[in-house]
């Protein structure tokens, strides 16, 4: 049965010394496919070039909410990037509030010209969350309400209440191997209770490995992990979560061709 990372940074630095060999050992672990994510201006003809390598991979088009003060796209030219068959989202993109509060002023337009390019091309928005829910949920709706899109929350580690919220939007919540952390219980209460068919499952790779392989470079083979400890914990057989999440992908990215 095929998994997907839906979220990964292949072409960080890290992996420059044995992608070959990342990109097999997530094909021999059952994964299909992987969505290399854009973060910075200056490195996406690197993110593409990535995308490029291998028929296994596709690539996003965006700006991290870290990274706006280094240089940021309007939706036009977003949207031109977004041509390329291999790029089938936008983003990462959305507010942080965690890391730093230098470029709060940056992020706000930033995130509405990235949803902007969602509205106009139908293409999911990939969005970051960290300590800036209400803000995030405020321009959701405000932007839900004038053109539909689709979105996805990635690397969700919010609260119920917002996990609510982003769903009752049409949104879609991709998990991470944050979730099979032994502190996670907050995170695996809400885990449990997703809808079925609005769950995604991701590695961030290469950041957040899931046990066992926590404190280690994570890679999409890992992918699995995170996948079999959601499907244990709602007690459901994992060829089923499997399935479901791989036919949530194909739902959402539908320029990939895949679920």
């Amino acid at each position: 049965m095929t998994l997907i990372d839906s979220h990964c940074h292949l072409d960080f630095p890290d992996f420059d010394t044995d992608r070959p060999h990342v990109l097999a050992r997530a094909q021999a672990a059952g994964v299909g496919y992987a969505l290399t994510i854009a973060t910075q201006k200056g490195t996406f003809a690197r993110v593409l070039a990535t995308a490029e390598s291998h028929p296994m991979l596709f690539c996003t088009v965006g700006i991290h909410p870290c990274h706006v003060h280094e240089g940021v796209w309007d939706a036009r030219e977003i949207i031109q990037h977004t041509h390329h068959p291999k790029v089938i989202g936008i983003g990462e993109t959305g507010l942080d509030y965690y890391h730093s509060l230098d470029f709060i002023a940056l992020q706000t337009p930033s995130f509405r010209q990235h949803i902007q390019a969602a509205q106009e091309t139908q293409l999911p928005v990939i969005i970051h969350v960290r300590d800036a829910e209400d803000d995030t949920l405020s321009i959701l709706r405000e932007t839900q309400a004038q053109k539909a899109y689709p979105a996805l929350i990635h690397c969700f580690t919010g609260s119920a209440d917002f996990a609510a919220a982003v769903l009752d939007l049409g949104l879609y919540i991709s998990l991470s191997g944050i979730v099979t952390f032994k502190s996670a219980n907050a995170l695996q209460a809400i885990a449990r209770t997703l809808p079925l068919d609005r769950i995604l499952v991701e590695t961030d790779a290469p950041y957040l490995s899931p046990a066992p392989h926590r404190g280690q470079r994570a890679e999409p083979a890992f992918v699995k992990h995170t996948a079999d400890f959601i499907a244990d914990l709602r007690g459901i057989d994992r060829e089923t979560l499997y399935a479901a999440t791989t036919q949530n992908f194909g739902r959402l990215f539908r320029k990939a061709g895949v679920g």
